[in-house]
């Protein structure tokens, strides 16, 4: 395949001139070709290569964040650029700010009541949703994953519609398994339900598809609600994700993805005190992640830092249950 068909430049999967979930609009052939004149400084496009008309200006592109079920700017207006594993410059990417966390908390909080007020048959649905939404863009995805240097990248976009069907399942079914009725010396009933923890701060790891959905989904699907710091290396996939979700049936707030600096914006979210946990899987510098437990410190954050995990294997339930509190029920019998 050649560099102007390849469509991992271009934001492959869209067709020419098909909206995009911020209301723009892309020419994929032409962006794919322009992309060819990019590594030497050049601007001959398909047209002015073929002699057929005058040759074009790439047309770089910056990708925005996700908030609210909306597509803001940073309100820094920072950006940085992207490249492939090649080096090659890819697009520009958001580098979101304090703010623009402090933003994305308020519109997860904003979400969580009616989000963790859904039932848990309808939270799955909706994230079965998500991943048909998913496979229906799969070569964009692979696409981009090729563009990170992702081996068999196919593979690991179909791992990841897996995955989110797999958690769809769990929706209704983790109460059984987390829930209990504890036998007490008196005449009463003694039940522990698990319920949703609230906001989540996740920091996702470098592997920007199979590792992402593999945070966030077992955080939505249990009723909460979260903001997502995308990999920073490789921000693409996460940006395409928020896309899907954007157009799914996923209320806007339920997920909100920055992309940027993991050092920069991690610490705030951990010391910020309408978050209720925080997710460290992604932070890979020990000295960051003590900070960020110690900030967690600050309102009782509940933090899960796991070891190295295996993205492939069998994920179990230990993130379903990582942000779930436990209500206990005492009620009387013969009442």
């Amino acid at each position: 395949m050649s560099k102007a068909e390849r469509p991992g430049r271009a934001r492959a999967g869209k067709q020419a001139g098909a909206p995009a979930a911020d209301g723009t609009s892309e020419d994929v052939a032409g962006r794919a070709g322009n992309r060819a004149g990019e590594g030497g400084g050049g601007v001959e496009g398909v047209e002015g290569r073929a002699g057929h008309g005058p040759a074009r200006l790439a047309v770089r592109k910056t990708y925005k964040l996700y908030i609210g079920g909306a597509f803001p700017r940073s309100e820094s207006g920072r950006s940085y650029a992207v490249a492939s594993s090649r080096g090659d410059f890819l697009a520009n990417a958001s580098k979101a700010s304090r703010k623009d966390a402090r933003d994305a908390v308020t519109a997860a909080r904003k979400a969580f009541g009616g989000w963790s007020g859904a039932t848990a048959y309808n939270r799955g649905q909706i994230l079965y949703r998500v991943a048909e939404m998913l496979e229906g863009r799969r070569a964009q995805f692979v696409a981009e994953l090729a563009e990170t240097g992702t081996k068999k990248a196919g593979e690991v976009v179909d791992a990841a519609v897996d995955r989110l069907v797999w958690y769809a399942g769990w929706s209704d079914k983790i109460a059984a398994v987390a829930g209990s009725t504890n036998p007490v010396a008196g005449p009463y009933f003694n039940i522990s339900s698990p319920e949703p923890t609230g906001v989540v701060a996740v920091v996702a790891p470098d592997e920007p598809l199979l590792g992402l959905v593999s945070v966030i989904a077992p955080v939505i699907v249990t009723g909460n609600t979260c903001v997502v710091i995308a990999s920073e290396r490789a921000p693409l996939p996460s940006i395409t994700l928020a896309e899907v979700l954007a157009t799914s049936d996923l209320p806007g707030g339920v997920v909100n993805i920055l992309t940027g600096s993991v050092a920069e914006i991690a610490p705030w979210l951990a010391a910020h005190m309408d978050v209720n946990a925080l997710d460290l899987t992604g932070v890979a510098d020990e000295g960051l992640a003590v900070t960020c437990e110690e900030a967690a410190a600050e309102n009782l954050k509940r933090v899960f830092r796991p070891a190295a995990t295996d993205w492939s294997a069998d994920p179990g339930t230990r993130r379903l249950t990582a942000f779930l509190e436990t209500k206990t029920v005492w009620h009387p019998t013969g009442v």
